[in-house]
């Protein structure tokens, strides 16, 4: 099998994203953040005392996804379920101010939306809180009906799984997607990837694939592995993103690497909301997968410098290409 590392992409310019249009379907949640300052230890445990000063909303999961789209100029319809709450409501009102979003989002009264609660003191994580129930089957079944319905207009769908309960009828997606001719990208979660089996693209993280797969004692051994699960699970590719070590992108017959060129790494949540986005966004443009692999890299090198769950513009991604040039 033919390896190497992907230079050849170094001058490439963007497209126009005027016209990609990407369909986003999975878990969404809201990401609150609580920042301040600790400047002592709590008398009742051995805990630092948060005194809140600056209270941040932000779409997450797959609506950050979509957010990521949307600021790279093309246009995103998402579709996911939320409760009847006050979180739902929050997020719903987050994603109506993004003019790219088309956000279709199911309410569902018996669950609880997804919260990720983050409290945040000189830059640091000092806890993480989440709130979640899975939704009900008549509203997954609605969501689908949907899905059928938005699919023609659609160039990329992204299936976006945290694990939440928002997939359960991934499967059929994948096929109906398929059928129509259209890329599936898939981020999973789990033990269990036989559900994502006929997708074009799966982008599992190093953490992620080790899980499923085992681990490996070399980049032979790591290939052999990869090769494997894309020929199982009837992938076009499996593009695994490695953090440090950049990302590589396993075809047949092919390996792609791509180092990274982070400067400095601030947060990795929600980097992989961006690797999926931008490869999205691209191969809905028209650019081949080496080339949509490269700009992806670009944009998760710059996500990670930021705090929390962020997005990258095309103007971010125009001024680090420029500079790797250099």
């Amino acid at each position: 099998m033919k390896q190497k590392n992907e230079q050849s992409t170094k001058s490439f310019s963007l497209p126009s994203f005027e016209r990609a249009h990407v369909l986003v379907v999975g878990d969404v949640m809201l990401d609150r953040y609580w920042f301040g300052e600790v400047t002592r230890i709590s008398p009742e445990a051995p805990v630092p005392v948060l005194k809140v000063g600056r209270v941040e909303e932000r779409p997450g999961g797959a609506a950050n996804v979509a957010r990521n789209v949307a600021a790279l100029g093309a246009h995103c319809t998402l579709l996911s379920v939320v409760g009847t709450d006050e979180a739902g409501a929050c997020l719903e009102k987050l994603l109506e101010g993004q003019r790219q979003i088309t956000a279709l989002l199911h309410r569902d009264p018996t669950i609880s939306t997804t919260i990720k609660l983050r409290a945040i003191a000189r830059h640091q994580q000092l806890l993480r809180i989440d709130f979640e129930t899975s939704p009900s089957h008549e509203v997954l079944h609605a969501k689908l009906a949907d899905f059928r319905a938005q699919l023609p207009q659609a160039d990329v769908v992204v299936l976006s799984d945290y694990g939440k309960g928002g997939l359960a009828h991934i499967a059929e997606m994948i096929q109906l997607a398929r059928a129509a001719g259209k890329i599936v990208l898939v981020d999973p979660k789990g033990e269990d990837y036989t559900r994502y089996c006929g997708a074009t693209i799966l982008t599992p993280n190093r953490s992620e694939f080790r899980q499923v797969a085992g681990g490996w004692k070399d980049e032979a051994e790591l290939t052999t592995k990869a090769e494997r699960m894309r020929r199982d699970l009837q992938l076009d590719a499996l593009l695994i993103t490695r953090s440090e070590e950049g990302m590589s992108l396993y075809r047949a017959q092919e390996v792609l690497h791509e180092p990274t060129h982070t400067l400095e790494v601030f947060d990795v949540s929600g980097a992989g909301d961006t690797v999926i986005a931008t490869l999205a966004t691209m191969l809905a443009s028209g650019t081949a997968l080496p080339q949509s692999m490269h700009v992806a890299n670009c944009a998760a090198g710059i996500v990670v410098g930021k705090l929390g769950t962020a997005v990258v513009s095309r103007e971010e991604l125009v001024r680090d290409m420029g500079k790797s040039e250099d």
